[in-house]
């Protein structure tokens, strides 16, 4: 299958195929490996919902109580520290600020400290992977965003990461503890000490990088602006011939994706192929259409269909803007598979790992995408 600009959806992830990538894997377009229509362990995830849908089919009983010796707290950006920069020349004082924004991450990590547990607040630039090892537990206090970091460093599948939303009048917070924590974490704490949760077994997305003229060493795209510098050294002629030459094997890369792979370039889209309807798509809309006469059931229905639980070890990939022509057609632009493998046909790509880490990704690169039992992240489910 060959696709422009194009997206892969990865094991409720996003992931997307670069501009004239060619993509495989083994069970893709067959019968078997098509998302079915509200089937069971469909529909899981649902923002705004998740931890209520999750709670039905997934997560498994701890033993015992959790309680951990020491935690590391990561922090976001605080909206403390974001207003401070809006309001440098509102002539605000400290107190006005903080009267603005209302309670943070500090008071939950008095509430953390109070059940005699070691705590060390980082920042975005001093998490790695050193903090990590020290730490029984990693707790992100932000969004999801936020818990996108935290599980980015932790690659022991048996050390859990608790997501809580900091902000949820204008965070999501889907992968985080349910609203009502936010503001009664300590409540949260007594439930991990009784082992009244779930764990629940997030699948992440793994990924290697071989062919030629790859780079493995990530950018940091919240560290570091993103420009057509960093992405587009393949247009060097010189140096795309250099590497011609200097083919490399598979090579693991130092992150794993919880919630999506992005493959793709600077071109702009089409206002064709952004609106052209897939005859997958009509197809699966038909099916419902049998036994919903609702508009907004078969819009629901269908959305529904996407989703599944995440402790599944399959991904699913969907394809952008598949080049449909006289010449290609593609009749299946999303599919569940074991294992995806993309080739690069692009000269300004990149592929971005849940938003916050880059890798270049130009011509002769190939990256395989699987599941894998071992890059587990433990997180915690709670009733609300």
């Amino acid at each position: 299958m060959t696709c422009y600009r194009g997206f892969l959806l990865g094991s409720c992830r996003r992931v997307a195929g670069g501009r004239a990538a060619a993509l495989r894997g083994p069970g893709a377009g067959g019968p078997a490996a098509r998302p079915r229509l509200g089937g069971d362990g469909g529909g899981q995830r649902h923002l705004g919902q998740g931890q209520q849908r999750e709670l039905a089919g997934c997560g498994s009983r701890p033993d015992g109580g959790f309680r951990p010796s020491r935690v590391v707290v990561v922090a976001k950006t605080t909206r403390y520290e974001f207003e401070q920069q809006r309001y440098r020349y509102a002539e605000l004082s400290e107190e006005d600020l903080k009267q603005l924004v209302g309670p943070g991450c500090p008071r939950r990590c008095v509430s953390v400290q109070n059940e005699g547990i070691e705590v060390r607040l980082v920042k975005r630039r001093d998490y790695d992977e050193e903090t990590v090892r020290w730490a029984d537990a990693v707790i992100a206090a932000g969004g999801d965003g936020t818990m996108l970091l935290a599980a980015s460093k932790v690659l022991d599948r048996l050390k859990p990461v608790i997501g809580v939303n900091t902000d949820p009048e204008r965070s999501e917070g889907h992968l985080c503890l349910p609203v009502r924590y936010t503001h009664s974490f300590p409540e949260a704490l007594q439930k991990f000490y009784r082992g009244e949760f779930r764990w629940l077994w997030r699948q992440r997305i793994r990924l290697y990088l071989e062919g030629t003229g790859i780079n493995p060493v990530p950018v940091d795209l919240h560290e570091q602006q993103l420009s057509l510098n960093q992405h587009s050294r393949a247009l060097n002629i010189e140096r795309v011939r250099d590497e011609r030459s200097e083919a490399s094997g598979p090579q693991l890369l130092p992150v794993r994706a919880l919630n999506e792979v992005f493959i793709g370039e600077s071109l702009s889209s089409r206002s064709f192929n952004i609106n052209r309807v897939a005859t997958q798509a009509v197809e699966d809309v038909l099916n419902i259409g049998e036994y919903q006469n609702s508009y907004y059931n078969m819009t629901n229905e269908y959305n529904k269909s996407l989703l599944y639980s995440p402790e599944e070890p399959k991904i699913l990939f969907s394809i952008r803007e598949p080049i449909a022509n006289r010449v290609f057609s593609s009749s299946r632009q999303r599919c569940f598979s074991s294992k995806v493998c993309v080739r690069s046909r692009c000269w300004d790509a990149c592929m971005v790992v849940d938003g916050g880490t880059s890798f270049e990704f130009n011509d002769g690169a190939i990256a395989s995408m699987m599941i894998n039992k071992e890059d587990e992240l433990r997180t915690v489910l709670l009733e609300q």
